[in-house]
């Protein structure tokens, strides 16, 4: 069962208990209610007979005292006659009293109380004739026969008192057994209905407790399981921990050997300038006074000897210059990128005065970065932009800020390069062009990629053959 289903289904579950045991109860507690009321009836009736043979019964006393009494003379037999005058108006208003809601006994009451009277009237008349010693008149009083009258009355209206109530015992008698049944069967009803409530709850409970089972096993299981979880990830901590220390230390020897390489190329290139500078000296010795004792062909070679001496000069002039920028401490502030621009193009004018170069700059640029190598770095994007425009008409070099791409850039609308060799770009010595078609020690780019490194920035290029060219740069 789903835990949703279980939060509905248990409180509805207790509410139909509730429901149930609540009707069950109240079901119970009515037909006991009926039955003891049937059963106070059934009483009340009982009573009421028995209060008529006892009103009955003292008449009878009071009728067997007073015969005694004018046979005898004796005071002895009027006890009985005394007692039952005394005790029947309090027997007749208790049979009132208990047949209060019954009008036809009411009516009964009313004439047996006048049957009564007359009769002990009757009674104390023969008394009185026996007291004044007329035994004769006593006897004529009784022989008169009615005394026996009245007598035979009061049984009438006695017989008839107990029919009533013996109507009604009948009846009352069969409403108690009716309530009897009703309240068995009730109770029955209410066993049955709580017994399969208790079934049903048992049923549930059992399933509940065998759910409650299953699902201290998962959570076992699931605490077996994240145990050994959280061992692996101790594994996984250490692990990463060693392999951090590992990278840590092979990052430091990295940077050692690279600064030693640094260190052995600056000292390499630097070293060998000094006989560079001898071979062009000498060779130029050669070319000027001695060019006349060779033939052309001796010329020729030392020519060759100066451009190649003057071309490993310019590689260890750019490989130093590549080397200082990777040792060189960054130091930043404010830039007037536009400013610096104007600077470099100018020069570039100068050193192309026939030239028809043109330079478009956007004013207002500004960065906070390196000047000095952000200024190496221009340099070389704008010499590269006029280099390979050089064979164009109308050569034009752009400088400015893409919102779209949100870097700066360095476009030319000259000989481009094929986007196959793009990731080749930025390496030292990899260049896309020859040396007969456009010169170069094709370290410039390199260059520019290790100031914008040294900045944080990203550098990329997007270019077409013979449709220009166009360099991004973004600083951190």
């Amino acid at each position: 069962m789903k835990p949703k289903t279980n939060r509905v289904f248990v409180p509805s579950l207790l509410l139909l208990a509730f429901g149930i045991v609540g009707l069950n109860t109240w079901l119970a507690f009515r037909s006991i209610n009926s039955l003891v009321r049937s059963e106070a009836w059934v009483d009340h009736t009982w009573q009421a007979i028995d209060q008529v043979e006892r009103i009955m019964s003292s008449a009878k006393d009071a009728e067997t005292g007073n015969r005694g009494y004018l046979i005898t003379g004796d005071q002895k037999y009027l006890a009985p006659y005394l007692s039952a005058r005394q005790e029947l108006p309090a027997e007749l208003k208790h049979f009132q009293e208990l047949t209060a809601d019954n009008p036809s006994q009411q009516a009964h009451v009313h004439e047996m109380d006048a049957a009564i009277g007359r009769r002990l009237n009757l009674l104390q008349q023969g008394i009185d004739l026996r007291r004044s010693g007329s035994v004769d008149s006593g006897h004529a009083l009784i022989l008169s026969g009615t005394g026996k009258l009245e007598m035979d009355n009061l049984r009438r209206i006695a017989d008839q008192m107990e029919g009533v109530e013996h109507g009604l015992l009948i009846e009352r008698t069969a409403v108690a057994k009716s309530s009897s049944r009703q309240a068995r069967y009730t109770l029955a009803l209410a066993s049955c209905l709580d017994f399969l409530l208790i079934v049903v709850m048992l049923r549930y409970f059992v399933r509940e407790r065998h759910m409650r089972v299953a699902l201290e096993r998962d959570a076992e299981r699931l605490a077996v399981a994240r145990a050994e979880a959280e061992e692996r990830a101790d594994e996984v901590r250490s692990l990463n921990a060693t392999l951090e220390d590992r990278v840590k230390r092979r990052t430091a020897e990295l940077e050692t050997t690279n600064r030693e390489l640094e260190a052995f190329s600056y000292s390499v290139s630097h070293d060998l300038r000094a006989p560079l500078r001898t071979i062009d000296g000498f060779s130029l010795a050669l070319e000027e006074d001695y060019a006349t004792l060779v033939d052309d062909v001796g010329r020729d070679y030392i020519r060759r000897v100066r451009n190649g001496v003057q071309r490993m000069g310019q590689l260890i002039d750019a490989l130093l210059q590549l080397s200082r920028i990777t040792r060189a401490d960054l130091s930043r502030e404010d830039v007037d990128l536009s400013q610096m621009a104007e600077s470099i193009a100018s020069e570039f004018k100068d050193q192309n005065p026939a030239g028809n170069l043109t330079f478009n700059i956007e004013s207002g640029l500004h960065v906070h970065a390196d000047p000095r190598l952000l200024r190496i770095a221009l340099e070389n994007l704008f010499g590269n932009a006029v280099k390979f425009s050089s064979k164009i008409a109308g050569p034009t070099v752009e400088f400015g800020w893409d919102p779209d791409q949100k870097a700066w850039f360095v476009r030319d609308n000259g000989a481009g390069f094929d986007m196959f060799y793009s990731d080749k770009l930025f390496n030292a010595f990899n260049r896309l062009h020859g040396d007969k078609d456009f010169t170069g020690s094709g370290i410039g780019l390199a260059t520019v990629a290790r100031v914008i490194h040294r900045h944080q920035g990203r550098i990329w290029a997007k270019s077409s053959v013979n449709h220009g060219a166009t360099f991004w740069f973004t600083l951190g």
